[in-house]
C-alpha cells in the first residue's frame, strides 16, 4: 500500500537523510521564466550597472492569510515580533521547530488590518496552514507555485510579482509611473501607476540599490511588463532570465533553502501526518559532500543563516524555549566562501579532461543539485567547520562563490576548503552521476560579498556580517 502521508514515507525509509539524498526530484527549479533573454552574464551585470526586471511571478507560492486571528497565527508561529508590525509593511518571517530549527522563510506582508499575504517556498505555507487549523478564526487561501515543467500548457497565478532594481531604477520606476513615486523607507508599501493601472509596491533592494518590487492581477501581466520593459529601454533595463535570477541571492546573502526541520520532534508527528506522502518535505532532495545518519545534523537555527536579530523573546511562539537555550555567541555565522580561481578552473575543465578524474558537473551559473545543499568545510586538519549551503557563479564578482554557516573561530580571511561531491561516487539523484570528491581552496569572506549591498542595503539580517 502507497504510504499517505510524510510519517508514512519516513516509517517506510531506511532513514530520512538517505530517503531525501536519493529523492528524484532533481535540483530547484525557477520554473515558466525563460532561462534567459539575452545571456545571464549581461543580465546580472544589469543590476549593477544599469537595471533590472526581475520576475517573480512563478517560483514563490502565495499564502493568503486574513481574519480575526491572523496577527495571532503570525505572532504564535514566527520568530519576530509583531508588536510593531504595521498595515502595509512587510518582514523577513522566519518560523523554528519546537527544537528551535529553521522551517524555512519568506517574506510577509501586512496589506490591511486582518489582511496578510505570505511569499516563498513550500515549507513555510505548509506550515501555517497547518498550524490554522488549530484553533484560529482565520481563512486562508493558496496560489500554489507555477508547475515546475508544465510541459507547454498554460499557466496563470493569481498575481504577477516583479521587482525593478538597479542603479537606474528610480528612474525606469518614475517614467513608467508618469512622474515622482514616494522613496518609502525599506519595506514599507505603497502604490505606483503603471499603463493605467494601480498596483501595489514595497521598498525592497535585492541588488543593492534602491527598487521597488511590485505586484498585482495575473491578468495585466503581459501589458504591465511591456510597459516596464519599454520605460526602461533608454536606461539600459534589462529583463533577467531564471538563470540569472539566481545569481543574486550569492551576491545579496541571503540563503535561501534550508532544510525544514520538521523530520524528528515528535510533538509534529500530527503535522507530518497532516503533509501528503508527494509535499515538499517528502520528496526534497538533500546533496552534497556532508552526510550523516542523523537528519538534525541538517537543521539550522536563526543564528546560523543570519537571523538572529529576528528572534525577538517579547512573544510566546513555537520553538521559543529551544531558542532561549541557546549562546549565540557559540553559534555558526553566516558568510560567503570565495572559491579558488584554479581549483575553479580545474573543475571547469574537468568534463573534457579524457584521462582525469571525474568531478561532480559544476554547472554555470548555479551549481546546485539539489534543494537544500550541504557541502562540508574543512579546515588544514580536515575538521568539518562549517557546511556550504548555496553555490554558483556571480559574472558581476567573476568568482564562483557559496553562501555558508561556519564556526565562530574562523576569521574572516582565512583559507578552507569545500568538499565538492559526494562520497562513495555519489547518491541515486537524477543529478548526480558517478564522480569523485574534490577539495576546493576557498577565502572565508562577508555576507554580503557585494561591496554595493553592504553599503546600501537597510541595516539588518543581510548586512550583519561578523568577523
Amino acid at each position: 500500500m502507497s504510504p499517505k502521508n510524510l510519517q508514512e514515507v519516513l516509517d517506510a525509509a531506511p532513514s530520512t537523510v538517505d530517503l531525501l539524498r536519493n529523492s528524484q526530484l532533481g535540483a530547484y527549479i525557477y520554473p515558466v521564466v525563460p532561462s534567459e533573454f539575452t545571456n545571464f552574464r549581461r543580465e546580472v551585470t544589469a543590476w549593477r550597472e544599469t537595471a533590472v526586471l526581475f520576475d517573480q511571478s512563478h517560483h514563490m507560492v502565495n499564502l493568503f492569510i486574513s481574519g480575526p486571528d491572523a496577527l495571532k497565527l503570525i505572532s504564535d508561529t514566527g520568530i519576530n515580533s509583531v508588536a510593531k508590525f504595521e498595515v502595509n509593511t512587510a518582514k523577513q518571517f522566519v518560523p523554528v521547530s519546537p527544537e528551535g530549527g529553521v522551517i524555512g522563510d519568506g517574506i510577509l506582508f501586512r496589506e490591511a488590518e486582518e489582511e496578510f499575504t505570505f511569499v516563498g517556498r513550500a515549507p513555510v505555507a505548509n506550515w501555517l496552514t497547518y498550524q490554522a487549523t488549530r484553533g484560529y478564526n482565520v481563512d486562508l487561501r493558496l496560489d500554489q507555485r507555477s508547475p515546475s515543467r508544465p510541459y507547454g500548457k498554460q499557466v496563470t497565478r493569481d498575481l504577477w510579482r516583479f521587482q525593478i532594481q538597479g542603479p537606474h531604477a528610480w528612474e525606469v520606476i518614475e517614467k513608467v509611473n508618469g512622474g515622482p513615486v514616494e522613496q518609502v523607507k525599506f519595506f514599507r508599501m505603497g502604490y505606483m501607476n503603471i499603463a493605467g493601472e494601480q498596483v501595489r509596491t514595497l521598498r525592497h533592494g535585492m541588488a543593492g540599490a534602491p527598487g521597488l518590487e511590485i505586484w498585482g492581477p495575473y491578468e495585466s501581466y503581459d501589458r504591465i511588463r511591456d510597459a516596464i520593459l519599454e520605460a526602461g529601454r533608454e536606461f539600459g533595463l534589462e529583463p533577467a532570465g531564471a538563470r540569472a535570477y539566481s545569481c543574486n541571492t550569492l551576491e545579496s546573502g541571503w540563503i535561501p533553502s534550508p532544510l525544514p526541520a520538521v523530520y524528528t520532534s515528535e510533538e509534529l508527528r500530527p503535522y507530518r501526518e497532516w503533509l501528503p506522502a508527494d509535499s515538499y518535505e517528502a520528496t526534497n532532495a538533500l546533496a552534497g559532500s556532508f552526510v550523516s545518519d542523523d537528519i538534525r545534523d541538517y537543521y539550522l537555527n536563526p543564528w546560523e543563516l543570519g537571523y538572529g536579530s529576528f528572534v525577538k523573546f517579547d512573544h510566546d511562539f513555537i520553538g521559543r524555549d529551544a531558542l532561549a537555550a541557546i549562546d549565540p555567541d557559540t553559534q555558526r555565522r553566516k558568510v560567503t566562501l570565495a572559491w579558488n580561481v584554479e581549483d575553479i578552473g580545474k573543475l571547469l575543465a574537468n568534463p573534457v579532461d579524457k584521462d582525469g578524474p571525474v568531478y561532480q558537473f559544476f554547472d554555470l551559473p548555479n551549481a546546485n543539485y539539489g534543494s537544500s545543499n550541504f557541502d562540508s568545510i574543512i579546515d588544514a586538519d580536515g575538521n568539518v567547520v562549517g557546511l556550504s549551503l548555496f553555490t554558483g557563479y556571480s559574472a558581476n564578482e567573476r568568482t564562483a562563490l557559496s553562501l555558508a554557516t561556519i564556526n565562530p573561530d574562523v576569521p574572516l580571511g582565512a583559507e578552507v576548503r569545500v568538499v565538492w561531491g559526494e562520497p562513495d561516487g555519489g547518491s541515486r539523484k537524477t543529478t548526480v552521476q558517478p564522480h569523485e570528491q574534490f577539495a576546493v581552496r576557498a577565502i572565508v569572506s562577508p555576507a554580503p560579498y557585494s561591496v554595493m549591498a553592504r553599503e546600501t542595503y537597510q541595516a539588518g539580517w543581510r548586512t550583519a556580517v561578523t568577523v
